[in-house]
């Protein structure tokens, strides 16, 4: 536990671990005493939620590396077969349009897709960098059929943005694995037809990025969130309204607690606090695949990238859509964002990358 403590990628965790608590009462309070008759409602979820994260990093920290390779595959098969269970009528609950979760007792939900995201990183890194496990002996047709089947799964939700983060997530491994890149290009290029009918074809998702492109063509619906959002950062300023005082979150800003939690932290904290958080996302991303260029183990090092990638694409897409960078897509930001699924998976894998970490500095002394 002691060489936890002391890696550098574990307290930049702890701090944004912190800041998510301090984050989640502060842009939840008014929306929870409104709602549930308690202003902690949302704090003590996410408390709960953070010693289970705790006990999820020490547990990932504590079991031995070999042991994700033997699994992996069995990790990739639960978390499909879990999200499958979304898709069943009385099993999976709707929320805003989509079924991505399943309840679960004392008021509980879980997101399976998050449990997927953080299996996929060591699903592909058996498939590209092991020998000896079983997945690795499999034909292609039946690794492509097992690696597919949750990409359907995900757009029958729907769930579009983690459906964008795992195909991204495995284009950066098949190209760490050696692939050509006029491979990858060639794959690209024929995926690119099926984007279009997947965003362009869909209503929803065309009125979405209208919406980008123009807010202010539907400021009462498509563009509220974000018109409301930019006015949050707008109101910061430099230095911020002081934590706690943000107005956004007085029922203007929608998902404030959740998907839209930068908005009410630029409000309260101005430009400067979103540079010193941002330059913290940035170092943690940094020092993982900085873990993963040191050590030697190719499978370590492609879980450290998928790690990375999956880590940064989660920060830089919700930081766009709250900025208004990119069209409005319901994703959590790591750690700061409400909700236990997010952040119990995300110290489960960080737990992972500290035990890699320690790892390999005791095989360079």
């Amino acid at each position: 536990m002691l060489r936890a403590l002391s890696s550098n990628l574990f307290l930049a965790m702890l701090t944004l671990v912190g800041l998510g608590i301090v984050q989640v009462y502060s842009s939840s309070y008014i929306f929870a005493f409104e709602n549930y008759g308690d202003g902690l409602f949302f704090l003590k979820k996410q408390i709960l939620f953070t010693i289970i994260g705790f006990v999820a990093f020490f547990v990932a920290f504590k079991i031995r590396l070999e042991w994700f390779e033997k699994l992996s595959w069995l990790m990739w098969v639960g978390a499909t077969f879990l999200v499958a269970l979304t898709l069943i009528p009385g099993v999976g609950v709707r929320v805003g349009g989509a079924i991505r979760w399943i309840q679960l007792p004392f008021g509980f939900r879980f997101e399976p897709a998050e449990l997927l995201k953080l299996s996929l990183v060591f699903f592909m890194s058996t498939i590209l960098f092991s020998e000896n496990n079983w997945i690795s002996q499999k034909s292609f047709a039946a690794k492509f059929v097992i690696l597919a089947a949750p990409f359907g799964m995900l757009l029958k939700q729907p769930d579009f943005g983690s459906f964008m983060i795992l195909f991204v997530t495995t284009v950066s491994l098949l190209f760490l694995s050696g692939l050509s890149w006029k491979w990858i290009a060639g794959g690209l290029a024929m995926a690119t037809p099926a984007f279009y009918f997947l965003v362009m074809r869909v209503d929803y998702r065309r009125a979405r990025i209208a919406a980008f492109l123009d807010p202010w063509s539907d400021p009462e619906r498509k563009g509220f969130q974000v018109i409301q959002s930019m006015l949050s950062f707008h109101s910061g300023g430099m230095t911020g309204a002081g934590l706690g005082n943000g107005q956004g979150k007085l029922f203007f800003l929608p998902e404030a607690h959740t998907d839209f939690t930068l908005a009410v932290y630029g409000e309260e904290l101005g430009f400067l606090g979103l540079v010193i958080l941002m330059s913290l996302y940035a170092y943690i991303v940094f020092r993982i695949f900085q873990i993963g260029i040191l050590t030697k183990s190719a499978f370590y090092k492609a879980i450290c990238i998928g790690g990375g990638v999956l880590f940064g694409l989660n920060f830089l897409i919700n930081a766009g859509v709250t900025m208004g960078l990119f069209p409005t897509k319901g994703l959590t930001l790591p750690f700061l964002s409400y909700g236990g699924s997010s952040l119990v998976v995300f110290m489960f894998l960080f737990g992972v990358l500290v035990n890699i970490e320690k790892n390999t500095e005791r095989s360079l002394n």
